[in-house]
């Protein structure tokens, strides 16, 4: 695996964002709007609810931090839609580029796309709304790291799905997250679900993330083995995505589905 190669597909993604306001307005646009939105719900509800009473900002802290799995996931998808927008799909996977290479490419690029949308609206939490989520202190490192992991897991689920059944599988790529939102218990305790739910959604890092998150905020208390727990989990479903996308590559080269991706 050539690192030059990683860093110049990287660059190419950054120069098309650098030199274009609305990709760089869009990317900031929404995660601004997000904050804002769920700042006065946030706001709302801890004047008016006896759970928040003591805890400033609960709600938008998840906020920001689902906005940050959803931007991770999002870009990744996004750059990859754009090979086959821009025509330059075919060219992509004719050079002489390994799968790794571009794999590893889009995922160091999509934390570039990701940061540039939540650094904003992350810093106007706090003057607006007296919100930092940086008050979460170390921890918050560990859990932007298995948050950006899955997202990626994520992108690369969508991504391989785009190889295998073309550009009509990009409706996937917005619906996936909303479709492990409710299970991920974002905005609420895992209390809420009914118990036979409740094991399913401990199979996803989602749950651990957010759980530790209002432990916190909440209680101030940090527990170390919910985030190991959600690291591992991440990093397998981070392995499944690679093999998955592996595996619908080598599926569409046979197939000779791989030439037609950017008609």
């Amino acid at each position: 695996m050539s690192w030059n190669k990683i860093f110049a597909l990287s660059l190419r993604h950054i120069y098309l964002i650098k030199g274009s306001f609305p990709r760089i307005l869009d990317l900031i646009y929404w995660p601004t709007i997000q904050i804002f939105l769920w700042g006065f719900i946030s706001k709302f509800f801890t004047l008016n609810s006896s759970y928040y009473e003591n805890t400033v900002g609960i709600i938008l802290s998840a906020a920001i931090l689902y906005d940050f799995l959803f931007r991770s996931s999002i870009s990744y998808n996004m750059m990859f839609l754009e090979e086959i927008w821009s025509r330059n799909f075919t060219n992509l996977f004719i050079a002489p580029i390994k799968l790794s290479e571009i794999i590893a490419a889009l995922t160091f690029t999509a934390i570039f796309r990701t940061l540039i949308g939540l650094v904003p609206a992350a810093l106007l939490a706090i003057p607006f709304f007296g919100v930092s989520i940086f008050k979460i202190g170390a921890p918050l490192v560990f859990l932007l790291i298995t948050l950006y992991l899955f997202g990626v897991t994520l992108g690369l689920l969508v991504t391989a799905g785009l190889v295998r059944f073309g550009p009509s599988f990009e409706n996937i790529a917005w619906a996936s997250l909303f479709f492990l939102a409710p299970l991920g218990c974002i905005y609420y305790p895992i209390d809420i679900l009914p118990l036979w739910l409740q094991d399913v959604a401990k199979l996803l890092p989602l749950v651990h993330i957010f759980e530790e998150m209002r432990n916190i905020l909440i209680y101030d208390i940090i527990n170390y083995s919910q985030i190991i727990k959600a690291i591992f989990i991440s990093l397998v479903y981070f392995i499944f995505g690679i093999v998955t996308f592996y595996l619908s590559y080598k599926g569409a080269k046979n197939r000779g589905t791989l030439i037609n991706m950017g008609e």
